[in-house]
């Protein structure tokens, strides 16, 4: 008899090791402990695998400054609008995508296409609050964006990789960097504030982990991990929380160094990508995920701020975050995680149907576009509509709110769930009992 397998009716050795279903329906519904509680139990093969398939990710493709909606997912060919570019039949009968993403048309049957976005705010500062956080400002409150709320929701036992990290190529950029100055956190807490890496921030790495010996680094950090939580005990302080919280993030990165460093990834996998910082990125997120994070948001300045040089520009950008997708969609499905993994391409508005006289289009929340696929939602799926130019939403109109309720059903989160804030007002994670895109749900 082969060793491996029990005698019928016989416990598998590893169900008797734990009874991992249990555990996981206990775990997924909710339940909290601490991490000390579970010491060992990551060690335990089944268990690691078991944990591997339940847990859920999400992949946040940032396209700041804001991509054309008629260069990428509704061209508007043979119309005044549509720029030099036409348009290119997809794998959707009867759908077609910017000629500028071929990768994209081969694969539209993998994504989903929501062209009837309708927000409200028209300049970077105020659009980037609203469309990170989700929902109209509430003044004298600082919402978390969607990457702490998912840290808060998804967030892993025992792991060494933080719970939100922003691969940020490029810190700089007007409007952008004046909101990355701001909380992201909220009232969640520093805990799900992001790990930044890219530019000088990838310094901190080598930083931590070169200073002083392993040693002297561990006796440090025990006392300052005993001090300072007695002091967060003693005195109830959420500053101190929040130095604690810094404190074990920036110990999580040094342990994993190398997961954050995209030159150890496989030279095949950098030239499928492509040479760019935003491509280089995208492929960290994908191997992030691979290893258990639950939220990974790809930044890139304001590059696609285009107000001048529309087309030129795009024709460089698009190109990219086509080959990008193409790869990343790809790659995510063959290793079994796209089932597991939210991947969204957005940014805060589209762009205008009309050029400017300096060959660019302006900025637009009135109509405009953006993708979404992987957990929780259905391939294949180009919802809503714009009118023959693209001036305005003629079919099932989306405000940030139904993006948000999307996104979090999507990845088994409850969007009107109560934040949980004594003496505060009350706050859901979606207002009003916003609807999600149901034609997206699985």
């Amino acid at each position: 008899m082969n060793p491996n397998l029990s005698a019928p009716g016989a416990c598998r050795t590893d169900e008797h090791l734990l009874h991992r279903r249990l555990f996981l329906k206990g775990l997924t519904g909710g339940a909290l402990a601490s991490v000390s509680s579970f010491t060992g139990l990551f060690h335990n093969p089944a268990f690691a695998a078991e944990t591997k398939k339940a847990q859920k990710h999400c992949i946040l493709l940032w396209l700041c400054g804001a991509p054309s909606q008629f260069e990428t997912w509704d061209p508007k060919p043979g119309r005044p609008t549509s720029g030099p570019f036409g348009s290119i039949p997809t794998a959707i009968p009867g759908v077609h995508f910017s000629s500028l993403m071929p990768g994209c048309a081969k694969i539209a049957n993998k994504l989903n296409i929501v062209r009837s976005m309708k927000t409200t705010q028209p300049e970077h500062l105020q659009a980037i609050n609203l469309l990170q956080r989700g929902n109209p400002e509430r003044a004298g409150f600082t919402r978390p964006t969607l990457g702490s709320a998912i840290s808060a929701a998804l967030g892993q036992l025992d792991s060494p990789i933080p719970n939100f990290v922003l691969l940020d190529p490029i810190p700089g950029g007007n409007e952008f960097e004046t909101f990355k100055a701001g909380n992201w956190a909220g009232w969640l807490g520093a805990e799900h504030a992001p790990v930044r890496l890219g530019g000088e921030y990838t310094q901190l790495l080598a930083a931590a982990s070169d200073a002083i010996t392993p040693d002297d680094r561990e006796s440090r950090e025990i006392l300052r991990k005993f001090l300072t939580s007695k002091y967060e005990r003693d005195r109830k302080s959420t500053v101190a929380r929040s130095q604690n919280a810094a404190f074990e993030r920036l110990k999580g990165m040094s342990a994993s160094a190398d997961l954050f460093d995209v030159n150890k990834l496989p030279a095949k996998d950098r030239e499928r990508y492509g040479a760019g910082s935003f491509a280089q990125h995208a492929l960290m997120a994908r191997h992030l995920v691979e290893h258990g994070a639950p939220f990974v948001m790809v930044a890139n300045g304001m590059n696609w701020d285009n107000h001048v040089f529309q087309h030129e520009i795009h024709q460089m950008l698009v190109p990219e975050l086509d080959r990008v997708l193409f790869h990343l969609v790809n790659d995510l499905e063959e290793r079994g995680l796209l089932d597991s993994t939210l991947v969204i391409a957005m940014g805060e508005f589209g762009r205008t149907p009309w050029i400017n006289p300096a060959r660019g289009r302006d900025h637009y929340p009135n109509a405009w576009s953006m993708m979404m696929t992987g957990c929780g939602l259905k391939r294949g799926v180009v919802t809503g509509a714009t009118d023959k130019d693209g001036v305005d939403v003629v079919d099932s109109p989306y405000s940030e709110q139904n993006l948000f309720a999307t996104i979090f059903s999507a990845l088994g989160i409850d969007p009107n769930a109560e934040y949980d804030l004594p003496g505060m007002p009350t706050f859901h994670r979606v207002e009003n009992r916003t609807a999600p895109i149901r034609e997206l749900l699985a």
